[in-house]
Parts: structure tokens; C-alpha cells; sequence
């Protein structure tokens, strides 16, 4: 069985950046998001940043199942749960790795947005989770302590790609919620969807990891193929959002005709 490294020292540098960075940043995609909502009329793009804020409260589910654990010694500390502390810089972290993703993904959506394009917002959300991760795991603030596969510079591969099918998924349905109410207080409900869809990809897709994890004695060859099956399933998800959206061509012509 693995342990969580309780004991492992905090790099407090790497905190004090995550921290300041996060929330630096978190301010500049809260201004823009509300200049999307003054230009459009709609609290829509706030609330789906504070959603993805607000989702970060959740995050220590999401720790117990793919054995993440954020060095205690020495941290900030927002509130424990699961035997696992949660440092003030997670509530930012949320909102700029799933929210400021998703404002200008759901803005392209209500636009008109193309498959091709939803593969590079995919990349892009895919390389921002590799980046964000993989300094805050070598930067000494956590780590992921159990017996994943495909770790680069220590980080499972597998989480970003489950990460970026979340923030797909979370657009995708945001958008369309936006687009079947009538008022703005049903928007409101992105409070609890965002949750739903982060976990519905997180714990859907990523299930085979999360059990394969945990098993008594984690075989490394089952590990490996049920990482595989995650990444599978959350491309499929990813897919599977693309399919609902036009082909380029198919756009190009509706604006040819529109003009």
C-alpha cells in the first residue's frame, strides 16, 4: 500500500509563486470575464468562473481517488479533509486551469465554433494542465504518490488528458444550458455543474486508474492498461463533444450564405 508523504517538506518558494501567480492571474481572467458579460449582456462567463472557484472546495474527492497529497509542512492551509490539506492557492488553481479555459471555449461554442477548433482549445488545455502540474510536482508543493504510469517529469500523463475532457465536457454543457434558459437565475445552476461534469469525467473516464490504483497489490501492467482505458475513454469523451459541433467547411458555407 502507498503512503501519502505526510512528512515530505514544503518547497515554500513554489508556494508563495503558486499562490501569488494563481490568484494574479485569477483577477486578470475575472476583469476579462466580466467585459465578456457587459459586451453580451450576460453573468454568464462570471459564474462560470466562480463555479470553477467554487468546485475547488471538492477537490480533496478528487485527491483520495488519484492519490494526490499536497506537502503539509509549512503550507497555507485553506481546510483539511480526507486527511489531506488543502493549501489557499486551490480555489485559484480551479479557476484558472478550468474556468478561464472554459469562458473562451464557451464563447467560441456560442459563435460558432468548428470540431478542429475544439481539438486545439483541447491542446491547449491539455498543455496548460502539463505546465501548471509539472512545476507544481518538481517545484517540491505535491506530488502524485501512488503507482501511476507514464509519469513525465512526475507527472501522470493520464490526468492531464482527464482534466482536459473535464473542461470540455463542463463548456460543452455550460454552453448549452446558457443557450436553453430564459432568464439568468437558471445559470446559476453552474454552481452544481460544474462539479457534476468534473467528476463525471474525472471518475468516469478516469475510473479504471482510480481502481487499479487502489487495488491491494497494483499490478504495473494493470496500471498501464488501465491507464490506457482512462485516456481512451476520455478522449472518447472529447470525441464525442467534437462530433456535435460543425466541420470548418460547414461553417465557412453558413457564413458564405448568410452574407
Amino acid at each position: 500500500m502507498y503512503e501519502a508523504p505526510v512528512d515530505h517538506p514544503l518547497n515554500l518558494t513554489t508556494q508563495l509563486v503558486l499562490t501569488s501567480g494563481s490568484y494574479a492571474i485569477f483577477f486578470i481572467a475575472l476583469l476579462i470575464a466580466i467585459r465578456m458579460g457587459v459586451q453580451q449582456r450576460t453573468p454568464f462567463y462570471i459564474l462560470v468562473m466562480l463555479a470553477a472557484a467554487f468546485g475547488g472546495l471538492f477537490e480533496p474527492l478528487y485527491d483520495e481517488g488519484q492519490m494526490l497529497y499536497f506537502y503539509s509542512i509549512g503550507q497555507w492551509t485553506l481546510y483539511t479533509s480526507f486527511d489531506t490539506p488543502q493549501p489557499v492557492w486551490t480555489i485559484s488553481g480551479y479557476a484558472i486551469l478550468y474556468g478561464a479555459n472554459a469562458i473562451f471555449i464557451c464563447d467560441r461554442i456560442h459563435k460558432g465554433m468548428s470540431r478542429a477548433e475544439l481539438y486545439k482549445w483541447a491542446l491547449i488545455t491539455f498543455l496548460g494542465s502539463c505546465v501548471f502540474e509539472m512545476y507544481g510536482i518538481n517545484g517540491g508543493a505535491y506530488e502524485y504518490y501512488g503507482p501511476h504510469a507514464f509519469r513525465v517529469f512526475e507527472y501522470p500523463l493520464v490526468i492531464g488528458v482527464l482534466e482536459t475532457a473535464q473542461v470540455i465536457c463542463f463548456s460543452f454543457a455550460a454552453a448549452e444550458l446558457r443557450r436553453r434558459v430564459t432568464s439568468h437565475l437558471p445559470l446559476l445552476l453552474l454552481f452544481v455543474l460544474f462539479p457534476c461534469m468534473f467528476y463525471f469525467a474525472n471518475f468516469g473516464a478516469g475510473a479504471p486508474t482510480i481502481i487499479a490504483l487502489h487495488m491491494d497489490n497494483p499490478s504495473p501492467g494493470i496500471v498501464k492498461a488501465a491507464t490506457l482505458l482512462s485516456i481512451l475513454f476520455a478522449l472518447l469523451l472529447i470525441h464525442s463533444v467534437a462530433q456535435t459541433l460543425p466541420k470548418a467547411n460547414a461553417i465557412t458555407a453558413r457564413d458564405t450564405a448568410t452574407t
